[in-house]
């Protein structure tokens, strides 16, 4: 209290002029017409920016759970999207079939909370289990593209083989043709995978975009997998067949599982054919 005291004794002229140019300012904002205007939107422009700045700050610690309704607001469209595709199909006629009131695909939300990406044989980890209808050999892909496999499954948890794995291979095609190959991985660069199989008549140009195939009851068909960096044509045969991958492999977040519902109905199907 005495500093207090001391301070204002020994400023007080300085305290005093401060006060009188307030006053006087007062005065002048409240008699003219013109200060008045320009006072105001001077504290409105100050006010306005400290708002906005609190609001970008807000914005920024909001920024997960907002990510994660828009991730959870997408698997829905998705699945909307692919139960509104089977229940009207384009048809010349209206014809009303029971079977097209099947959706195929379900899609179900997960976050990656473990990714390995720098060894030979690679696997990730998802928040997503049995209980949350999570089986094995269910693929998982992003918004850019496929990410891998389900592998093992627990209760709340399941572990992906993914396509940066020496025993990976995944179905796909050249997205601007039908030649079908398997995509690989050779365990050297985490942005780059292989594709084998592709048939010698298969036009194939560097920039050609591949998707998946959908020979298989794990990826829909047309999922972006990455473009062709390079090739090799040898002995009437294509030879390591370089893809860029879309996905950042080693900076995933968040991930789509899909669930084929017509699985189990292919696979038996597939069971019963006598090959001899």
């Amino acid at each position: 209290m005495q500093q207090l005291v001391y301070f204002i004794k020994k400023f007080r002229y300085f305290l005093l002029f401060v006060l009188l140019e307030v006053i006087a300012l007062l005065f002048t904002i409240q008699q003219q017409a013109y200060h008045q205007s320009k006072f105001i939107n001077s504290a409105n422009a100050l006010s306005g920016g400290l708002y906005k700045k609190l609001n970008n700050f807000q914005e920024f610690i909001n920024l997960k759970s907002e990510n994660k309704l828009l991730i959870e607001e997408n698997i829905q469209l998705k699945n909307y999207i692919d139960k509104q595709n089977f229940k009207n199909p384009i048809t010349t006629h209206q014809v009303t079939d029971s079977t097209v009131f099947h959706q195929k695909y379900e899609f179900l939300y997960a976050k990656i909370i473990n990714n390995n990406f720098a060894r030979q044989n690679n696997y990730l980890t998802i928040d997503k289990g049995l209980k949350q209808g999570v089986l094995s050999d269910l693929g998982v892909v992003n918004s850019k593209g496929v990410i891998g496999v389900i592998k093992n499954v627990s209760g709340n948890y399941a572990t992906v083989l993914s396509i940066l794995n020496s025993t990976s291979k995944i179905n796909v095609r050249l997205k601007n043709s039908h030649h079908f190959g398997t995509l690989v991985w050779n365990g050297k660069n985490p942005n780059i995978v292989q594709i084998i199989d592709i048939p010698r008549q298969a036009v194939i140009k560097v920039g050609d975009s591949i998707i998946t195939g959908g020979k298989s009851a794990i990826f829909p068909e047309g999922i972006p997998v990455g473009t062709i960096t390079n090739f090799k044509f040898e002995k009437n045969k294509y030879r390591e067949i370089n893809v860029s991958l879309f996905n950042d492999m080693t900076a995933l977040g968040y991930a789509q599982v899909i669930k084929n519902l017509h699985k189990t109905e292919i696979r038996n199907l597939e069971l019963s054919i006598d090959y001899e």
